[in-house]
């Protein structure tokens, strides 16, 4: 690990941070034994792999924390989603290379970055669209789009069948400030709060006061909204004057949403689940 030079305490502490049954004949055994041959096949099919210029953030950069949304509960569709094996952030290098210079830039002012979502595999894309054609399931509305009838999710642009994620250049992420709180897990079931009420109401998020919650499905989320003032402006500001200098692009509508440019794939949709495995090349 390269030495912070200048740092204070409360940034290095973020270092720390079954048997089948007999056939009834022989003909249905013999019927069977292809299909049982292409199962097995199937499931020996060999998991896609990451190019050689992806790589896991943790070790470009380890003082960054990560709180993987998607391998957990807490998100818009209220479960894990396919794909998303291990709670790690995966990039191409390049992209992680720019965070890490940001994350140099911000650990001076007494902050650090946190990332909620890196690359996306195609199928949890998919998981997305699924959901959302559900019209039924309507478990996580309260927190994540209170004011959108689920009907227009994809009229309104909040759920897509493609992601720039998967192209492995784009971020979600906030920033947190030292020394960071913990986080306490959300409890499935719990009781949820709309996503754009005030900071000390919403779930409980050691990121600094962004106006609103992570993947608020409200216009409320455009990084520039009028309606967002003060403190929560600037703390907007800071992190997208912090990350553009470095080559990365907000996405208007959300004020978490950045992607890297030039990107290494822009018209490569990648579907290698997100674990550690997926990265080796031996």
């Amino acid at each position: 690990m390269p030495k912070l030079r200048g740092l204070s305490a409360s940034v290095v502490a973020v270092l720390a941070l079954g048997t089948a049954a007999p056939a009834a004949s022989a003909a249905p055994a013999a019927s069977a034994a292809p299909a049982a041959a292409a199962s097995a096949a199937s499931a020996a099919k060999p998991e896609p792999k990451a190019p050689k210029e992806f790589v896991a953030l943790r070790d470009i950069d380890p003082t960054i924390i990560q709180e993987m949304r998607y391998k957990t509960r807490h998100n818009f569709v209220g479960e894990r989603i396919d794909g998303y094996r291990q709670p790690i952030c995966i990039l191409t290098r390049p992209a992680a290379l720019a965070l890490r210079k940001a994350q140099r830039q911000l650990l001076r002012k007494g902050y650090t970055l946190k990332v909620y979502d890196c690359y996306r595999p195609q199928r949890a894309v998919d998981h997305f669209v699924r959901w959302a054609k559900d019209l039924n399931d309507q478990a996580m509305k309260r927190e994540f789009y209170p004011r959108v009838d689920k009907s227009r999710l994809f009229i309104d642009g909040y759920i897509a069948e493609k992601s720039g994620h998967s192209r492995g250049s784009t971020v979600d992420l906030t920033i947190v400030k030292l020394p960071a709180r913990h986080t306490r897990p959300y409890r499935p079931g719990e009781r949820l709060v709309p996503c754009y009420f005030p900071k000390h109401k919403r779930f409980p998020d050691n990121s600094i006061d962004m106006g609103t919650g992570y993947d608020c499905f409200d216009t409320l989320s455009h990084t520039l909204d009028p309606r967002i003032k003060g403190r929560q402006r600037a703390n907007r500001l800071l992190l997208k004057s912090t990350l553009e200098g470095l080559g990365y692009v907000n996405l208007p509508e959300e004020w978490w949403h950045f992607t890297y440019k030039p990107e290494l794939f822009p018209n490569t949709y990648f579907d290698f689940p997100v674990t550690r495995r997926s990265l080796t090349h031996h």
